[in-house]
């Protein structure tokens, strides 16, 4: 620059995309069962703008029951793993979690579940 650094002047502008998830259902009902009976759907989840691997964790609902027991009814099995991976031509690949309700004692309840990434989004 010839120690004369207003000849030249660089300008860069760029767009930061923040990773997110998405759902297909968005919203998840389950149909009544007879105690002890399990019953499950699958979902898809889309996950958008991850540029490398990341592990999706799950965060389920602890419901307290009248006498003060503590359970978790609902569990997840995602089984083709729980990685988002990059594809090859840099779209995210889908996740399916199959999810399920079980329970020996008659409940209803409305919660939410947490799709976690490694970075906590």
């Amino acid at each position: 620059l010839n120690d004369n650094p207003s000849l030249y002047k660089i300008t860069l502008s760029g767009t930061m995309k923040s990773p997110k998830i998405n759902f297909d259902p968005p919203f998840l009902m389950l149909m009544p069962v007879p105690l002890d009976v399990k019953t499950e759907t699958a979902i898809s989840i889309i996950p958008e703008d991850y540029l490398r691997q990341s592990r999706i964790q799950v965060e389920l609902p602890e419901l307290e029951l009248d006498d003060g027991d503590r359970i978790y009814p609902l569990s997840v099995q995602f089984p083709e793993g729980q990685d988002i991976a990059l594809s090859s031509d840099g779209t995210n690949e889908e996740l399916i979690c199959h999810i399920s309700f079980r329970s020996s004692r008659p409940m209803s309840f409305l919660g939410n579940m947490f799709f976690i990434d490694e970075e906590e989004n």
